[in-house]
């Protein structure tokens, strides 16, 4: 059933006079997506037309732009992706991980996004297969899967990992070995060692002159401005959360699914859209009862 409203609807209304306001600061990529979601299952990109055989009834079908960020095609390519993974499933537990960065490091990797969320892939894996192999915990190697979420509840900048993990995996004599009930690896230890691997590796992408530095943050060029700014959270505890096994495997995938192709500004959020703005609703978790939403 097609929303009372759509992302589409605002775009096609709304997004000329947003981009002639905006020139010079939407990307070309942000410029490619409002296109595509405003073309999409419209005539500008053809489509084909079903007829009834017995009444002769037609109806034309537009085309997709299946685009990752349109709302309308996301649904269509999960449940793909789902059907597609389900060979991929142990019979199994699995729990649910994720790693967050510090909002220091949120600001730093706005602007330096494919660098910054590689180092967040790499460190967070990296955390996940040391303590996994210590035989102080599990002594087994595992396996993951991750998905990158850029923003948060709020609809915030908010760069973390979703993971999936078996509850076990592959000690080195080739048994399968389970955690312990309800019970993965130590969060405290991984928050530790995520911090460690990540700061690190930051910080050597400074010295290589790879990162980038714009408006309030132009100062962290310098290194010990950098430094200065990375200080505070060395001593702070890096959150890592992980949740209890899910009911079952297949659950697991409709889970993940949804995360792989969720978009930020889905269809079902939009309440309203006139000449003054658009109404949408959205969720902080740090406000409780009748705020949170």
């Amino acid at each position: 059933m097609r929303a009372t409203i759509e992302v589409a609807d605002i775009f096609r209304a709304a997004g000329s006079a947003y981009r002639s306001a905006h020139a010079g600061h939407l990307s070309l990529d942000q410029l490619k997506v409002m296109s595509a979601i405003e073309s999409c299952r419209t005539a500008a990109l053809g489509g084909h037309v079903d007829a009834c055989t017995d009444c002769g009834h037609q109806r034309i079908a537009y085309n997709s732009c299946r685009n990752r960020h349109c709302p309308r095609c996301q649904g269509a390519a999960a449940r793909t992706w789902l059907e597609a993974r389900e060979a991929d499933l142990l019979p199994v537990g699995y729990f649910h991980v994720v790693y967050t960065l510090p909002a220091e490091v949120a600001d730093i990797a706005f602007h330096n996004k494919a660098l910054v969320y590689n180092l967040l892939f790499k460190a967070a894996s990296e955390t996940m297969l040391t303590i996994a192999a210590d035989p102080r915990y599990l002594g087994a190697r595992i396996g993951i899967s991750a998905v990158l979420h850029t923003w948060g509840s709020a609809m915030m900048h908010h760069p973390h990992i979703h993971m999936i993990v078996p509850d076990g995996g592959i000690a080195p004599d080739g048994r399968w070995l389970s955690s312990r009930p309800a019970f993965l690896l130590p969060v405290r230890v991984l928050g530790a060692l995520f911090r460690r691997l990540f700061l690190t590796r930051l910080i050597e992408l400074h010295d290589a002159g790879r990162l980038a530095f714009f408006g309030k943050l132009a100062g962290l060029s310098d290194r010990r401005a950098f430094q200065r700014h990375l200080a505070p959270i060395r001593k702070k505890r890096w959150v890592v959360y992980a949740k209890p096994p899910f009911a079952g495997p297949q659950a697991v995938l409709a889970y993940l699914s949804r995360y792989t192709h969720r978009v930020a500004i889905s269809n079902s959020r939009l309440i309203a859209f006139d000449q003054t703005g658009v109404t949408f609703h959205y969720k902080d978790y740090r406000c409780t009862g009748a705020d949170r939403k």
